[in-house]
């Protein structure tokens, strides 16, 4: 691959960017690019990626306090739509003993619903290209509201709470699929981690303490209260969703998506869109920076392209308050809707989108494997668990989780930071994938310490298993945020779609593990299915040494190479 030097250069690669992010190399007057926007909070201004438009209606133009407060709602709801897949750990027990039913079916409550959170995923996300992602928000609020309700009341009717179950996650796909996505609507890459990290958190950490709470509600009120609560704090929630989330995905010229198109698409695009035909010098200009990137043809293309020049684009009035409560304000793009549908089956076959995958989904399924046999590993001797003791057990993970958004947090913004000034400016998205080291840490432990210690309570006790699953739960935080920023970063022309193989491997996998889970307890023992498990995790790491070194040469080739298009689904 060859190197940098010139300062002109923005996008080299689908997801590099040179952020001017150097330190050490001080801007001097006049070097700043008129024609770019900069973030210049800071001692070193930052060029925005992507660039914003001069739309106001733009989310990227929207103050950084009202996109703020759209992400704390969000991450609200998320936290109580996410919470009803753990809803259940804590009364496997109570609800076998209740229904007369074993604790394979038990589980399948819990399996039917992250079936439903993944086959609904795939319907809403291909909405939510076509029609935005607000209606979708709605939606899911009402069915949670709707689920959740059904549930409490459905009697001793197995099937009627199984149904419930799967409405249930119907209304959490919309949250699960796309909170990450407009984060990527909102915010510029610098700004992404930390917010990620919150996004994931309200995803994944709300689900380790309601098993905490719904043990205590189960033994004082019964188990119907627990999705009764959720029902109640659902509703109040609902009306800030409709008068404080407007729409985030919007139609931006994909020339201003500098972290996905290339620095000749950028400054032909600029040039025409303020009324100016590019001059020979210009074109030469342009066609020394394409050729720093490996195989990049859009110069070409474009200078083939016989369209007029534009004239300068009159800028829109901003929407009223009314406008912006309205479900859905026009399509944000010309794709066809079954094409969108299918589509996320082709990624599977991207080798970054299956990392994102296994780095993210393998861990979230053993910790739904952990939460279903939690309550039959500490219901015998010598500890003889109920169902307010097993929900306790989640202290850890819930701790866990807060830990786990913290260190990504630290690091996420952190070390690409620091990694971007040691490559001169220059932002790569594999600097992303470093998170997943301290995941191998803290997961990959935590997976081998909670076998070793739930094989021998008698010696170990409760607490030992509950802090070897807090750091399992750790890792787990860090491998979602890890896949998720490095999706955005570099493949966010296909965000939405990756985050739907995303949901739907880790639903169709947890699915899987909740047939199996009791079984391979019973006929493997604890100690040695953790062991294959932890293993397992370990070689899934690992993968992302390979991904660190080709992740460039990858982007390049699937930017030259694009599976979408060769499988006829653009």
């Amino acid at each position: 691959m060859k190197t940098v030097n010139g300062k002109d250069l923005l996008t080299l690669q689908s997801g590099t960017a040179f952020v001017l992010d150097d330190a050490s190399r001080p801007i001097e007057a006049g070097a700043i690019d008129s024609r770019l926007k900069y973030d210049t909070s800071g001692s070193v201004p930052i060029i925005l990626v992507p660039q914003p438009s001069d739309d106001p209606n733009d989310p990227l133009n929207w103050p950084l306090w009202k996109r703020d407060t759209i992400l704390v709602i969000l991450s609200i709801i998320s936290v109580l739509a996410t919470c009803l897949s753990s809803i259940l750990a804590a009364n496997t027990l109570t609800l076998s003993l209740y229904f007369e039913r074993t604790f394979t079916n038990m589980a399948l409550l819990t399996g039917y619903h992250l079936m439903g959170v993944g086959v609904a995923g795939l319907l809403f996300v291909a909405s939510a290209r076509v029609w935005g992602k607000r209606h979708l928000y709605l939606l899911g609020a009402m069915l949670v509201i709707i689920g959740t309700g059904w549930a409490g009341g459905s009697g001793r009717s197995y099937k009627s709470l199984l149904w419930a179950r799967i409405i249930q996650g119907v209304g959490v796909a919309p949250f699960e699929a796309l909170v990450n996505a407009s984060v990527g609507d909102m915010y510029f890459v610098h700004q992404r981690g930390a917010r990620m990290a919150l996004s994931n958190v309200a995803l994944f950490g709300g689900a380790f303490f309601t098993p905490i709470l719904v043990g205590k509600i189960t033994h004082t009120l019964g188990w119907q209260w627990s999705f009764y609560f959720v029902a109640i704090f659902s509703g109040a929630t609902l009306p800030f969703i409709f008068f404080f989330v407007p729409e985030t995905a919007y139609r931006r010229p994909a020339y201003l998506n500098t972290d996905i198109s290339s620095t000749d698409d950028f400054y032909r695009k600029k040039h025409l869109e303020t009324g100016h035909e590019l001059t020979s010098n210009q074109q030469s200009s342009i066609a020394r920076n394409s050729a720093y990137t490996s195989g990049n043809a859009s110069f070409e293309k474009h200078l083939g392209d016989k369209e007029p020049p534009l004239l300068t684009l009159a800028i829109p009035r901003k929407v009223s308050f009314a406008q912006s409560l309205l479900p859905f304000n026009g399509r944000k793009t010309d794709e066809n809707f079954f094409k969108l549908l299918i589509r996320p089956f082709v990624l599977f076959f991207h080798p970054a989108i299956l990392w994102g995958c296994l780095i993210q989904g393998t861990l979230i399924g053993w910790t739904v494997l952990i939460g279903v046999v939690l309550a039959a590993i500490f219901l015998g001797p010598p500890l003889f668990f109920d169902e307010v003791k097993t929900g306790y057990m989640y202290t850890g993970p819930f701790i866990g989780a807060f830990l786990g958004l913290f260190i990504s947090g630290l690091l996420a913004d952190w070390s690409a930071r620091f990694l971007t000034r040691r490559n001169k400016g220059i932002y790569e998205p594999e600097f992303r994938i470093l998170l997943v080291i301290p995941q191998l840490i803290f997961g990959c432990a935590g997976l081998y310490g909670f076998g070793i210690t739930s094989a021998n309570v008698e010696r170990y006790g409760w607490f030992w298993p509950d802090f070897f699953f807090a750091l399992e739960v750790i890792g787990m935080v860090l491998g979602a945020v890890a896949s998720a920023l490095y999706i955005v970063d570099a493949h966010r022309e296909i965000a939405v779609e990756a985050f739907t193989c995303l949901l739907v491997f880790k639903n169709i996998f947890s699915f899987g593990l909740t047939w199996s889970a009791y079984n391979w307890i019973v006929q493997n023992g604890i100690l040695h299915t953790f062991y294959i498990i932890a293993s397992i995790q370990v070689v899934v790491c690992l993968l992302s040494i390979p991904l660190y070194i080709f992740g460039k040469r990858n982007r390049s080739f699937f930017h030259r190479h694009d599976i979408v298009k060769i499988a006829h689904l653009d």
